[in-house]
This record gives C-alpha cells, structure tokens and sequence, in this order.
C-alpha cells in the first residue's frame, strides 16, 4: 500500500511540473501567461459576447461593441486564461443531455426534492404542441447547463391526473428554485408568463428569478450594518459592481452553496459617497471579496482565479467542503492508487487484472467501511469545535499561492481528460519497467504466461481444498483426522494432489529446537584429546569388524548414494536407528548407543535431558547422513524424528512437506511416542 501510495505522490507531482512546462511553452511562443489580464478594447465583438455568455449576462439590446465593452468591464476583470477557456467551450459542439420524465414520482425525485439546484422544465399538455420548439429548446438547453442548471421534459399523456391536479392544462415552462436560505428547504415551482418565446427573454426570466435569491445593498449604511453584522454564515462572498442583477454563474453559484456561503450583491451603480467603502478596503469595482472569520480575501488576484461558474466553485469548494465533497475525493485517490497495482504486479495478464480487481474490492470496502464511524462522528452534537477548526484549516491551507496552483491545474486536467489517462499511463508503463529491472533475478515470475499462472492457481486452490491450511494452525494443533481411517482413503483416491502439494511455510518456525548436548564435554579441548585417545582402540576393532562386514557396507553404500540422488531416502533397518532399534527390550544406556556411530567427537553419552519428551532418540541426521556433533543445532518434527536444522529446513522449503524417515505430514500432530520406562535391578 505504502508503495502504491509514493507512486501516486510522484505522479502528482509529475502532473504539478508537467503544468508549468505547458505554462512556459505558452509564454514562449505567445508572450503572455494565463494570468495576465486582457484589453477588452483589443477583442471582437464575437470574443466580447462569448465572454458575456460565459458569465451570464445578457446582451441581447447592446448592439454596439462599445457597450459590450462596457458590460464585460463592469462585470470584473478579464483574463487570459479565462478568454481561452471561453472561446474553446463554445467551439466545443458537446450535445447535453435533457432529462425525460416518466410520472410524478420521477418528478418529484428529481426536481422537487432537489434543495441544492435550479431545474427548468418544458411541460407539454395533452394533444398540445411545446412551448419552445426543438430547435430553440436545444439552444436553451446549451444555454443554462453552462450555469449549473438542468433541464427536462414532462409530456402530460405520460400521467395526465398529476397535470390536472397541477394546473397544467397548457403547455409551459416550470422553473424550480430552493425558497429559503437553508440548506435541504422547500423548493418552489415558477411558471414563465411571458409572452416573447425567445431564448434571450427566457433566459432573462431564469436569472431574474435566481438572483432575488441574493441579497442586494444599495447604499452604504446597509453595507455598513451588514459587514458589522455577525450571524450563522462564517463565509460570505461579496460582488461590488455597477450592473442591474448579479451574473447568472453568481446567482448560480448561490443556490449551490445553500446553506454554507452567503452571496451579497453590493449595487454601488447611484453611490455618491464610497468612504466607508475605502474603510473596508474596497478601491476598485467591480471587486469579489471573501470575508472570514480570518479576514479578507480578494478573488481573482491568484492564478486560476478567473470570472467564471467553475473556477469560483473549485475555489469555494476547497475553502468550504462538504462531506460527500471530501468522501468523492477520497474516493478516486483510493482508486487512482488502487489501479497502481496494474503496473506494480508482474507476470501474466491476467494474474495482473486479477490482481487488480481484488485489489480495487479491497480499497474500496475499506474506504466505504473506515467512512461509516466518520459521519457518525460527526454527526455528535458536541464536535461543533472540532468541525469549526477543521474548516479554518481549510480557508488558511486553500487561501495560499499553492493551492492556487493547484486549483488551476485541476482544472486544467479536467477539462484535457484525454491527456490525463494518457500521464497516468505512462507513469504506470515507467513503474512497470522498473519493477521488471528490480526483479530481473526473479525470471520465472516474470516471464510467466497466462496458462502458466492459472495452472499455478488451481494448483494452490486445490492445495487449499485438499490440506489443512498451515498458516492458521500452530503447532502443535490437534485434528480429527488423526484417527479417520477415511483421510487415508482420501489420500489413495487422489494421489497427486498430496504428492505435490502447495502449503506455506508459516509453520516450520514453530518445530521445536534445540541443540545436541553430550554427558561430561566441557570444551573442545577435551573433546579432542578424548578422540586421539579412543582412535587407536578404535583402530583395532574396526580391522575385525571390517572383514565380515564389507559387503553389506557396499551394499548400504549403493543404496545411499541412490536414495540421496532421488532426494527421497527411505526408512530402513540399516540407515533408521531411531525407528527400527528403539524399540528394542533391552536397558536405556544400552539402547541409546545402539543408534549407529558416535560422533567423533562426543565419544561420551548424550544429554538426553535437553531433549522434547516426544522426540526420539537418536544421533544420526538421515537427510546428510552425519551424526550429530557436540553443540550442533537439531529440529524435530510432529513424528518425532530429528535432523539437523539446517538439513530438514532445506528440505522442507523444497516442497516436502513430510518427514524424510517415515513420510508423516510435517504440519500434522502425531501422538506422542512413550519412551519406555526402564526395568528396576529388581
């Protein structure tokens, strides 16, 4: 996770440098930066009415340049980046979607219970033509989603008792608009009365209706009490303009953020005296301020910070977030990161999507389930504190020249979605490549291909059907089918599954051990002088027994070799002290050194005392076949047999996952062996 995360932070910050660069080619090859503001003298009369269109204001009875010129001046400042991005939407031929609506119910789900958005709505009466025919409505439709609001169709035919019981016996245009200042009040429905079935007139009747939503002051005693005054809004947004009616993406932008921030139109059109205006620190209009509870903050003077419904949203969104504001956020960085996995997984294509998909139902769930206890967090009565801090971090974070910046590039790469998937692809093949470089010693995980891999997961699926899952069970652990003659029966009817199993390794560090101890060696100097002693009597002994037992030492020395080759030794009588000679009658002493030969050099008796009570005893390592030496590290098995740790660890990593003497399953609890008690002098 930690790794999926860092490559999100660099691709951010590759989006971050790739911005400036774009930024810079810009002002190299036209000289000017996005900033910088324009003449509206330098610009046509078709650049000047886009600008009016973009903010929402009508210019329908300004047949001259020069008044246009005017209405864009009085209505703020004008940018470059603001003209660019004006001039491409409206190149942009984009058909936008109108809703259709199936009854009342649909109605109301959608437009009246809506509390944060402006609906209009074209109703058609029964057997009557619309209003607003379809190639106007198409234009009208255009017109107002540039503003936020949506559109429909209501054709009555589809339930004619709800248009009855509404008054709607003609065809007409509804407008939906929230009725109080609260945020989730009622809604109330307007009905166009005009006579004039136009575009521009229609459109004049929606923004007059939006704006009276906004409080207007119109002299400067009012704007004195209201910027004393201290209520419930801790944000406001003030517009000192000389217009008749706010812009429409202002009146907009005041249903939007219902609740949260409160929009004021100061009207300074008749103002003669503008003293307490200076007061306040207001030289200029048309001016955007921003007053906290922190202080003043004037709009427009940072990068991105254009006259426009979706730069003042982006900018009012990160100064005043909602929850589900920041639960969408949290949900596509989860997701972004999430889609890391794609490029970080190396192999098959399918292992990857594979991969991918499990992962993305992972982040997912947790990100849905760690937001559960967070809303009910916030919905306690006393974390009002909490919350009004959280959000003075935000004004104080999202007020700087960074979070401008970043303002401006979100914006950016939103509207260039294309070269967004493209960044992100080709961060993502970057990390591929050099995940391949760090595992370029790993070939077989690599290189491995999809029949390959989905052979390898069915082999582990079918491991898992068929073996008791090890990393859940610690040894030693009991089961029920340590008596069940029926698991041997299992065994024999599905013989490969149990000859190559896949289990995983958790349990090996649980095995017990220990090390090899012999009676009366204190250190190696007296080890070495006890071998030099015993090696002479040992010589002569040795050329007795030589003799007569030569050929079966051939013979054991063949079938060693063979067995050691095949990397499965047998348990026989020859090479198996522990299980074949253990189990003789005769005293402890004497069977314990009846287990094959002593080490060199621990000639003595074995502590036995240091050993697990269910090990058996021996000194002998099957897997190399060396004895034990003194002080030398052994790990037992649940059989009770025992090796050299080194020995059985390699051959349990192997993959076999049995013991070398008598093939018990080495993640399997056996009962544990009694050692018989010695019989008494007596």
């Amino acid at each position: 996770m930690w790794v999926k995360l860092c490559c999100l932070l660099l691709y951010f910050l590759a989006l971050f440098v790739l911005a400036r660069v774009f930024e810079a080619v810009a002002w190299y090859e036209s000289g000017f930066l996005a900033t910088q503001l324009v003449d509206p003298v330098a610009l046509s009369f078709r650049k000047l009415r886009t600008i009016l269109e973009c903010r929402g204001l009508g210019h329908s009875g300004l047949p001259e340049k020069k008044d246009v010129r005017e209405l864009v001046e009085k209505s703020g400042d004008l940018m470059e980046g603001e003209l660019y991005s004006a001039l491409k939407e409206e190149e942009a031929s984009e058909s936008v979607s109108s809703t259709n609506f199936s009854g009342e119910m649909h109605f109301y789900e959608l437009v009246e219970d809506t509390k944060d958005g402006i609906w209009l709505v074209q109703v058609i009466a029964n057997d009557r033509s619309p209003l607003v025919g379809k190639v106007h409505w198409e234009k009208m439709v255009k017109k107002v989603s540039r503003f936020g609001i949506r559109t429909g169709t209501f054709n009555c035919s589809s339930d004619p008792r709800y248009c009855r019981r509404r008054g709607w016996l003609k065809s007409t245009l509804i407008m939906s608009v929230p009725q109080t200042s609260t945020s989730k009040g009622k809604v109330m429905l307007k009905e166009y009365s005009g006579r004039k079935i136009e575009v521009e007139h229609i459109f004049k009747w929606i923004t007059a209706h939006a704006a009276s939503r906004i409080k207007t002051i119109y002299n400067s005693e009012h704007l004195k009490e209201e910027w004393n005054k201290s209520d419930q809004y801790r944000v406001k947004i003030y517009l000192f303009a000389n217009l008749d009616q706010p812009p429409a993406f202002f009146s907009a932008l005041s249903v939007k953020f219902t609740g949260r921030v409160e929009f004021i139109f100061v009207n300074v059109e008749n103002w003669d005296n503008k003293s307490y205006m200076a007061e306040i620190g207001i030289y200029k209009t048309p001016s955007y301020i921003l007053r906290t509870p922190e202080g003043i903050y004037r709009y427009g003077n940072n990068t991105g910070e254009f006259i426009s419904l979706r730069a003042m949203d982006s900018f009012l969104r990160s100064l005043q977030p909602e929850v589900n504001d920041l639960f969408v956020l949290s949900l596509v960085l989860v997701n972004l990161m999430a889609w890391m996995d794609l490029f970080i997984t190396q192999g098959a294509t399918i292992k990857r999507f594979v991969v991918l998909i499990s992962t993305l139902g992972t982040y997912n769930s947790l990100l849905i389930i760690s937001w559960l206890p967070v809303l009910g967090f916030l919905q306690l009565p006393y974390l009002d504190s909490f919350y009004e801090y959280s959000l003075k971090l935000f004004r104080y974070s999202n007020t700087t020249t960074l979070a401008s910046w970043v303002r401006a590039d979100w914006m950016f790469y939103s509207s260039h979605p294309a070269l967004f998937l493209s960044t992100y692809l080709g961060h993502g093949l970057l990390i591929d490549y050099f995940e391949k470089k760090r595992r370029r010693n790993n070939t077989d995980e690599v290189n491995a291909n999809n029949l390959e891999w989905l052979s390898s997961l069915w082999d582990w699926y079918t491991s898992y059907l068929f073996h008791p899952i090890a990393s859940f069970q610690h040894f030693p652990f009991d089961s029920d089918w340590d008596e069940d003659p029926d698991f041997f029966l299992e065994r024999l009817a599905f013989p490969d599954l149990w000859l190559h199993p896949l289990i995983p390794t958790d349990y090996i560090k649980n095995l017990p051990m220990w090390r090899f101890k012999c009676l009366g060696i204190s250190s190696d100097e007296e080890v070495l002088e006890t071998f030099q002693d015993s090696e002479s009597d040992s010589d002569v002994e040795n050329k007795e027994v030589f003799s007569s037992e030569k050929e079966v030492s051939e013979d054991d020395e063949l079938n060693t070799f063979h067995r050691r080759n095949v990397g499965e030794p047998r348990c026989g009588a020859e090479t198996c002290s522990c299980a074949s000679k253990y189990h003789h009658h005769e005293p402890y002493s004497q069977k314990a050194r009846s287990y094959g030969s002593y080490s060199p050099a621990c000639d003595m008796d074995p502590d036995w005392s240091v050993w697990p009570s269910e090990m058996l005893h021996c000194t002998e390592c099957v897997v190399c076949l060396e004895n034990f030496a003194n002080d030398c590290l052994l790990m037992g098995l649940p059989c009770g047999h025992v090796f050299h740790q080194n020995c059985i660890v390699m051959w349990l990593a192997g993959g076999r996952h049995c013991c070398p003497v008598c093939r018990w399953a080495s993640y399997k609890k056996k009962q544990p062996y009694t050692h018989p008690q010695p019989l008494s002098n007596e």
